[in-house]
């Protein structure tokens, strides 16, 4: 992705299923659990770069002793901050003989995280300022343990306001409104509930007072709690959560929106927002790494006893296709072969854009994410000059016009010509990033490979999608340019980004996507400005209604043109400025029907299609389109 988004947080979560003596002895480390967390989140750090936290709960405490910790960081390389200064607080008790690693006990007695149960947290903000207090995980207190609640989630609530005014209702007093708060207090609540009708239950049998605390935890069901929680939830989100007596919970939203796996053996459950990660850390086949089904929760009780309920009815599955595209890691087998599909899925537009001439044509691909696309756009290319080939020697051999020439000249020309061109300059990105005049730099964050292009040469790259076309415009296209084809192709593996999203990715201002631009300068052109005026007027009309009422009216704007009429659009928009080069410039997206073909198991594709799996999303675009049209600019939920 050329452009930079920030999108879905990933969460790791892990709880020993053995003693710490058992580790020590196996493993040779009463800390098993806490480097299995690092590394965990560390093959997930593509995930969050703004911050990262770490949780721990810690099992049978005696009164008196801490039993949770937590740690929280947006400082640069947060993760390898957090981890690097336990592991010298870790080391220096062991020098001090505060900590013996041979007897675990002392671990568990003095090392915050030497606990059973673990919880991290990579986060990419979608709201909210970026520092340490806006980390998961999120701390609810008491001093009762089955009172308290860590929770760290990979989620956008699109209702966080009215979940919010129903805690104020309710007589509570809430201090940020955001949806993590909202989700944290929300369980939090019933957590209180549940806790305090099992105590006056107790408490009116004249049940020890000692004894109570283990009656709760023992009573206490996470599912059914979550089952009122999360009833008038709409989102998408992947939630960890422990609670202080050892009980703990993964659940994952109705419609699979975002994604979590689980792997369990007989020392240890673990949870991770990526498949890949767990398969790699645990060293596991890909057949024993679980997709945690949407609508349920995972729930592991203090004494190890683990199962898996449903907390609501069953919905429609829409998981998210940008997942697929461009969010998750590479390396899981299903997303490499999937990416390799959208790459290949281009090859009719692209024969068409390049008029079938392979001779005098380049492909390479920008940025690195679109290389496995790349490499997949290759082999069909390859494929469909094979069968050019195998036809042409067929009719020669009918016709009696095959000869030496005729096969030199089809088997050694007009194959693909392929290139590395563009690379990125990761320590100067960085410097850009840092850098207040940012305008002045962007255009240096990629630098190209000189003399393999020719002047005669369509310049062919693979993007696997465009969002905003900033980058595509300021930086990309002008590096390419120097270049000097006679044409440059962009083509983008993800259909046209037309719609905001509001279940994870920070993409929810309509007016800066480049096909919203480009669909408003068409609409211009034709003089039928009156449309857009109507269409925020029906947004308003239906701005008080629940969002189940909603309507997409933005589709109107643009249902009046074709796909080539606004990619056409597109590419006058991002055209290069301050340039030399005067070449053609065109810009290929996959249509939406190839892209459900390549990835059929992600139907999820809101931002494509306009078509939400929640009434949130509709109540996301409704007021995102009035905030374009009254020129405010912020988060549209």
């Amino acid at each position: 992705m050329s452009d930079i988004l920030k999108h879905e947080c990933g969460i790791a979560s892990i709880r020993l299923l053995k003693p710490l003596s058992y580790y020590q002895e196996k493993y040779n480390t009463p800390l098993y659990g806490f480097n299995k967390l690092f590394l965990l989140m560390e093959k997930q750090h593509n995930r969050g770069q703004d911050g990262a936290g770490i949780g721990c709960v810690k099992l049978d405490a005696k009164p008196g002793e801490p039993y949770m910790a937590r740690q929280r960081s947006t400082d640069s390389n947060s993760l390898s901050r957090i981890f690097n200064g336990q592991l010298k607080t870790y080391q220096k008790m062991i020098d001090d003989g505060i900590i013996h690693p041979e007897f675990p006990q002392t671990v568990k007695n003095q090392f915050e995280f030497g606990g059973e149960i673990l919880l991290g947290h990579l986060r990419y903000g979608t709201s909210g300022v970026c520092s340490s207090s806006s980390c998961h995980p999120y701390v609810r207190q008491s001093n009762w343990p089955t009172k308290n609640l860590m929770l760290a989630g990979n989620f956008n609530i699109t209702n966080e306001k009215e979940l919010n005014n129903g805690l104020i209702n309710r007589g509570q007093h809430p201090i940020f409104g955001t949806d993590t708060q909202a989700v944290l207090e929300e369980i939090g609540f019933h957590l209180d509930e549940a806790h305090d009708a099992i105590y006056h239950k107790m408490r009116d049998q004249n049940i020890d007072g000692k004894k109570i605390p283990g009656i709760i935890s023992k009573e206490l069901d996470p599912v059914r709690i979550l089952k009122k929680s999360a009833a008038n939830w709409d989102g998408g989100y992947a939630i960890a959560g422990l609670i202080g007596n050892g009980d703990s919970f993964v659940m994952r939203d109705p419609q699979g929106i975002r994604p979590c796996f689980y792997f369990h053996n007989e020392e240890v459950i673990a949870f991770a927002s990526e498949r890949v990660a767990l398969m790699t850390i645990f060293d596991e086949p890909i057949e024993n790494v679980h997709e945690l089904e949407p609508g349920t929760a995972t729930v592991v009780k203090s004494n190890g006893s683990i199962y898996c309920e449903r907390y609501t009815e069953p919905r429609n599955i829409t998981p998210c296709s940008f997942e697929r595209i461009y969010f998750s890691r590479g390396n899981d087998a299903d997303i490499y072969s999937e990416r390799k599909a959208l790459g290949a899925a281009l090859l009719e537009q692209l024969v068409q854009a390049i008029d079938n001439n392979f001779a005098e044509s380049v492909f390479s691909f920008v940025p690195n994410t679109a290389e496995m696309a790349y490499y997949g756009l290759l082999e069909s290319m390859r494929l469909h000059r094979r069968e050019e080939v195998r036809d042409r020697l067929l009719e020669a051999q009918k016709d009696g016009s095959i000869n030496a020439e005729l096969i030199d000249e089809l088997i050694m020309d007009g194959w693909p010509r392929v290139e590395k061109i563009a690379h990125k300059d990761v320590k100067l990105r960085t410097f850009i990033s840092q850098e207040e005049d940012r305008a002045k730099h962007v255009s240096h964050v990629y630098d190209i490979t000189y003399g393999v292009v020719s002047e005669k040469d369509c310049l062919v790259c693979i993007d696997d999608s465009i969002v905003r076309g900033t980058t595509l415009k300021e930086s990309i296209l002008k590096i390419l340019s120097r270049t000097n084809p006679r044409k440059i192709v962009i083509a983008s593996t993800a259909p046209q980004i037309r719609y905001p999203d509001c279940y994870g990715i920070d993409m929810s201002e309509l007016g800066k996507f480049i096909a919203f631009k480009a669909t408003i300068e068409l609409i211009k052109e034709d003089g039928c400005e009156d449309l857009l005026l109507d269409v925020y007027q029906d947004c308003v009309e239906q701005a008080g209604l629940q969002p189940s009422d909603m309507k997409n009216h933005v589709k109107r704007l643009y249902d009046r043109f074709t796909l080539e009429q606004i990619s056409a659009k597109i590419a006058e928009l991002v055209y290069p400025k301050n340039v030399p080069w005067k070449g053609d410039l065109e810009v290929v997206f996959l249509t939406v029907d190839k892209m459900r073909s390549a990835i059929p198991k992600h139907n999820g594709d809101w931002y494509f299609t306009g078509e939400y799996p929640t009434p949130g999303g509709y109540m996301t675009l409704n007021r995102a389109y009035i905030n374009y049209y009254e020129n405010k600019s912020g988060r549209a939920y």
